[in-house]
């Protein structure tokens, strides 16, 4: 019994030493003929240079194609066959998409990084269909390297059966004349990896010019993923999105496409700008995201598990910082680009590129605090009064006062540094969007609001651009103080006029105010009717009243041309005071504080949080009241009837 018991402690003993070499066997990936190393980008913009921008509270250069050429040449020593990818929105952002239409310089410098393949991101429309199947068209006949499209979820059965507009037309052909398609197989190595791409319902709800209808992307990856397994013989599939992540887990469209596509090995996540320190894993599916402009490049090497399944063994997100020696060749490619933008499209506008419009001492905001941070910010005040000014200049038909200036914070894509401000700085800070002329840059509107659609702006500010940020809004000649913790929909406690001495003026709700804002915002309108569910609208309307049916109508023009809103904000700097005589305007010290143009109150009082309801407020309470009411009645109901049941039951 004893030689039993010995030999079986024995046995437990080399099963307890040998079980966790035995678990490491299992876990640990087999790397023979196995491993992939991936580069990827998303979410450039248009930024090929290296650009100064303010970071963590310092002034940094970061990005630029050629330093990161540099660092996929070096991994591409160590590894001729690392896969580079790009996951959309590489265009809009800097003075070269100016030419994205006719040039296509970002698809060309793509290719040029050795990329292989991209999918669309929402600003790839930011041009209309003509700007998108333009790019595609001389990118393909440029005879430069170029990227393969992907993306699987376009609705063309739908569209089709509808009958295809001229303008999806267009797309469908220049789709098909570039090689767009569902997925790509490239091989690496011994591995072949299918790359499909998607775009998801927030690009499209971000895309306002957008013709084209899309399929859910977890139902097109899936019967894409059906579609290669069926066809092709690959050991690894990838998704290139632009769909994005999200700070709540779990919830993002990303999330949602790795739990309902686990046959997806790797989501590369463009769309929202995240940075990512660690992969999201959901099951074996793993999400990667390296953030916006370049600023690093993501770097991933995964390897078959024993499973049959990639995991990843090394990821890394790479700074690109101004130490990196920058490639000559890709350097000398964006300079002979950025020559043609300022012979092409500058040129009209009378400003050169490296052109000093003004000096700055002030520390501004940053794009990110616009958008993350809800409060006043003078980055945002500095460009609502350029509107303002631009718009008052303008030899424009309506020459009436401008009331308001709105900015959005969708719309601001960078802030100013302390120095010289070029007019590459001041484009690039508002690069967005083409105009009704087909030139690039949205232009400045002129619309008609009443006072009470005004308070209307400010509540959608205070209480949709939370769920919105795209929808926050920095202001001229217009005030308003809200209450985060008031019910939503009556967050705004007060809301007034100023003149340029800064006097309060009441609003008077019947009354018309003349309202100047960029192209974009006028467009979006409808999406913030939409988030709000229709209770918060506004009818943007001419000086006589009369709605504007097509917001394009409300253009202001200059000399006969369209007011463009990056120039709008060029003329402003230019006109500043030169206080130091040395021929250059100087950013006064007015903007190093901000003025109570948008007041955030934090009072816990009661009183303060209930105090002047507004209609939302009152359907709001008289549904609580309603709600609390039925449960009242169905609790003296419930226990009735139980009353009723025991005393039957004692009888």
């Amino acid at each position: 019994m004893k030689k039993h018991a010995s030999t079986l402690l024995l046995l437990c003993c080399i099963l307890f030493l040998t079980l966790p070499l035995t678990c490491m066997a299992e876990a640990a990936p087999d790397k023979t003929g196995s491993q992939v190393d991936i580069l990827f980008l998303h979410d450039t913009h248009s930024h090929l240079n290296s650009f100064l921008t303010r970071e963590d509270g310092r002034d940094v250069t970061l990005g630029g194609f050629p330093q990161i050429k540099t660092l996929i040449d070096q991994a591409k020593e160590k590894n001729p066959d690392t896969l580079v990818l790009d996951a959309g929105d590489f265009s809009m952002g800097t003075l070269v998409q100016t030419i994205f239409h006719t040039d296509a310089p970002e698809l060309r410098m793509l290719g040029l990084l050795g990329c292989e393949a991209t999918t669309f991101g929402n600003h790839e429309f930011d041009y209309r269909s003509s700007g998108l199947a333009g790019a595609l068209g001389a990118a393909s006949g440029s005879g430069d390297p170029v990227p393969a499209i992907t993306i699987c979820n376009i609705d063309w059965e739908t569209m089709e059966a509808e009958g295809l507009t001229p303008d999806q037309q267009l797309l469908k052909d220049a789709f098909t004349a570039y090689g767009v398609k569902d997925y790509v197989v490239l091989t690496k190595g011994d591995v072949k990896i299918a790359v499909l791409g998607v775009f998801g319902e927030d690009s499209l709800e971000c895309a306002p010019t957008c013709v084209l209808k899309f399929r859910d992307i977890s139902e097109a990856a899936a019967d894409t993923v059906a579609k290669i397994r069926e066809n092709e013989d690959v050991d690894m599939i990838v998704c290139v999105s632009h769909s994005g992540t999200d700070p709540d887990p779990g919830k993002s469209e990303d999330e949602i496409l790795a739990k309902a596509v686990p046959q997806l090995d790797l989501i590369i996540s463009g769309h929202t700008h995240t940075t990512l320190a660690e992969p999201v894993r959901h099951g074996d599916t793993y999400i990667v995201s390296c953030g916006s402009y370049g600023r690093n490049l993501g770097a991933l090497s995964m390897c078959r598990t024993a499973q049959g399944r990639w995991a990843p063994d090394d990821y890394s997100l790479i700074p690109i910082t101004e130490d990196i020696p920058a490639d000559p060749d890709t350097q000398s490619k964006i300079d002979s680009l950025m020559e043609k933008v300022d012979s092409t499209y500058l040129a009209q506008f009378g400003y050169t590129s490296r052109q000093v419009l003004a000096q700055n001492d002030v520390t501004f905001a940053t794009s990110d605090d616009l958008y993350y941070t809800h409060t006043e910010h003078n980055l945002g005040n500095l460009l609502a009064d350029a509107f303002a000014y631009a718009a008052g200049q303008a030899d424009d038909a309506d020459t009436h006062p401008v009331d308001v200036a709105i900015v959005p914070s969708g719309c601001v894509r960078d802030t100013f540094v302390t120095g010289d401000i070029t007019v590459e700085d001041v484009f690039n800070a508002y690069s967005l969007g083409i105009g009704a002329d087909g030139i690039p840059g949205y232009p400045l509107i002129s619309m008609y609001l009443t006072g009470e659609e005004l308070k209307t702006g400010a509540e959608i500010d205070a209480s949709v651009s939370d769920f919105m940020p795209s929808a926050r809004l920095y202001l001229s000649g217009f005030r308003f103080s809200f209450h985060p913790g008031r019910l939503i929909l009556n967050k705004v406690t007060d809301a007034w006029l100023t003149d340029s001495e800064g006097t309060r003026r009441e609003l008077e709700d019947d009354r018309l105010y003349r309202i100047v804002c960029d192209l974009y915002s006028g467009q979006m309108l409808g999406a913030v009717t939409d988030v709000s569910y229709g209770l918060l609208s506004v009818q943007p309307k001419f000086a006589d009243g009369t709605p504007i049916e097509n917001i394009e109508d409300a253009i202001i023009t200059d000399n006969g041309r369209e007011l463009k809103a990056w120039a709008a904000i060029a003329g402003y700097l230019d006109s500043m005071e030169d206080t130091d005589g040395d021929g250059i305007s100087n950013i006064p010290r007015y903007y190093a504080e901000t003025q109570g143009r948008k007041i955030v109150e934090d009072s816990t009082s009661f009183l303060d949080l209930v105090k002047n309801p507004n209609k939302f407020a009152l359907i709001i309470a008289g549904l609580f009241i309603l709600v609390i009411t039925l449960l009242v009645l169905l609790i003296i109901f419930s226990v009735r009837t139980v009353r009723k049941i025991l005393a039957k039951t004692k009888k």
